[in-house]
């Protein structure tokens, strides 16, 4: 067997087993590789040179995306950006890089970002972590582009899969439909597949500002729906969630989602 075909096999049998128990005649859930590069502050415009002029232009020619790029604040003189690849199916996960390597438009507006020296890189490292969309959302809710917004990347670890199952079902079951009501709008909810602090479920959200988002959860914390759904045991944080990540991110000007 070729190793690009194995290695495309073994990312389908991994996001099969993701989605087990979704009905097999729905479509598959969209795959989303979820990138964090980690960089100093003054190296952000040449990964923006490269994602805008590079990345982004050779995924819409490979037929892949939309991509969306995301900034946290910087932070102790770090900066954090993170950029959301839509896949449809595990084979575009498998046989991204070798495209890209293949791409001669590509390689030559990436030639600055691929050249930078080992003592001038333009970012530290890259954690990439591969996601799964729920049966209860299959496909990513973009939002326009062209209208001001605000993104919220949340995490939720759990204790074991078992655990994890049980959030994507309160999800499923009663939680997202409140998420939507009370202005907490979604753009994918995913459960990990590959990456690190697993088993997760990653969602993220938008707004139109800060004041919307601050709005929107101070809704739904008061909601009678929820806090009758956060106490039924079963659902109680304390039993199915461990750690939650919470990030405020804001979108470059080339970001499509």
């Amino acid at each position: 067997m070729e190793r690009r075909t194995f290695v495309g096999a073994s990312v389908a049998t991994l996001c099969s087993a993701a989605t087990a128990g979704a009905d097999p005649k729905a479509s598959p859930p969209e795959l989303y590789e979820l990138r964090a590069y980690t960089l100093k502050p003054a190296r952000r415009a040449a990964l923006d040179e490269y994602l805008s002029k590079a990345y982004v232009p050779a995924l819409k020619r490979a037929g892949v995306g939309p991509v969306g790029v995301f900034a946290e604040a910087p932070e102790n003189e770090q900066l954090r950006v993170f950029v959301l690849v839509v896949h449809s199916s595990a084979d575009t996960v498998a046989t991204l890089p070798a495209r890209l390597a293949a791409d001669d438009e590509y390689r030559k507006a990436a030639a600055a970002y691929l050249g930078a020296k080992a003592d001038d890189p333009v970012y530290g490292r890259i954690e990439s972590t591969l996601l799964s969309a729920i049966a209860g959302m299959p496909r990513i809710e973009k939002p326009d582009p062209s209208k001001p917004r605000l993104l919220n990347l949340r995490v939720y670890e759990s204790h074991n899969e078992r655990a994890a199952a049980k959030k994507v079902e309160m999800f499923e079951k009663g939680e997202l439909a409140i998420f939507r009501r009370v202005g907490l709008t979604p753009v994918f909810f995913a459960s990990a597949v590959v990456g690190a602090a697993m088993p997760n479920l990653t969602y993220l959200l938008t707004f139109p500002d800060e004041a919307g988002r601050k709005a929107a959860w101070d809704k739904f914390r008061a909601d009678e729906e929820w806090l009758k759904l956060k106490a039924i045991p079963e659902y109680a944080d304390k039993e199915i969630v461990s750690k939650i990540t919470n990030r405020v991110l804001t979108p470059a000007a080339y970001s499509e989602i």
